[in-house]
């Protein structure tokens, strides 16, 4: 009020500030073990999941990734008559490493498995968080689940910069494949590269070169390109008859 510095309540005000700061860091580590079903985790490691709410990795924030691991993991899990309980705790926690790394030196799987071993949690979630890159051999079906669920978060289209980037390029490297054949109009990558349809010139190609086209195509891909799944080609082969009644 007087116009003057008063280091005691510069200080004041910043414990304020960090008091608040810590309590919404708690409260969002809380909630996202209680949106995944996980009671009784200690309050470091709620601690440690809160931080990573204001930590992302090419853009994609850290906190909903491990959310959705750890939903992944568990669909996964469940499908396959694996540990639920140890594959959703794992893929949540398996990046809780990253809420400390600049603090401490090495990868942050086995930094977040020296955490995890220290508050108490069980030997197999300790390999999985471990093993979620390789760091460690993976050695149980639960962390094959982690290494999976970890994958399809972050590897779903547009869920990193530096993913919509090579999944663009993909969509582009369909095309070309498909347009690098005589007689080939144009190619469209469809369905989130699922699908490939490719317009051919009537004329050139006919119904019976249709199917070799499709054939070859297909294996060209095959050959050429690394993707998920399985990618369908379809050609498109238009012939249009044109008249005028005068």
């Amino acid at each position: 009020q007087d116009g003057r510095i008063h280091p005691g309540r510069i200080e004041e005000v910043v414990a304020k500030a960090q008091a608040e700061v810590d309590a919404v860091i708690r409260q969002a580590g809380e909630s996202a073990a209680y949106e995944v079903g996980i009671p009784g985790l200690p309050a470091e490691i709620l601690n440690l999941l809160g931080r990573l709410r204001y930590r992302t990795s090419y853009g994609q924030n850290v906190l909903q990734h491990s959310l959705e691991c750890a939903l992944l993991a568990a669909h996964m899990a469940a499908e396959i008559g694996a540990n639920i309980n140890i594959a959703k705790t794992a893929a949540l926690l398996h990046d809780i490493g990253k809420a400390v790394d600049h603090e401490v030196q090495g990868p942050h799987a086995l930094i977040g498995a020296d955490i995890a071993r220290r508050l108490g949690r069980s030997p197999a979630i300790v390999h999985a968080i471990a093993a979620h890159h390789h760091d460690e051999e993976p050695q149980t079906v639960e962390a094959f689940l982690v290494i999976a669920a970890d994958a399809i978060s972050g590897g779903r289209p547009g869920a990193r910069r530096e993913t919509l980037d090579l999944y663009i390029k993909r969509l582009e490297a369909l095309e070309t494949v498909a347009t690098s054949f005589p007689g080939v109009q144009r190619a469209f990558a469809v369905q989130a590269g699922r699908e490939v349809r490719v317009m051919v010139q009537p004329e050139q190609i006919d119904d019976l070169a249709s199917i070799h086209l499709a054939r070859d195509v297909a294996k060209k891909i095959e050959e050429s390109l690394q993707y998920p799944g399985q990618i369908k080609v379809t050609i498109i082969r238009e012939t249009r008859a044109i008249d005028f009644a005068r």
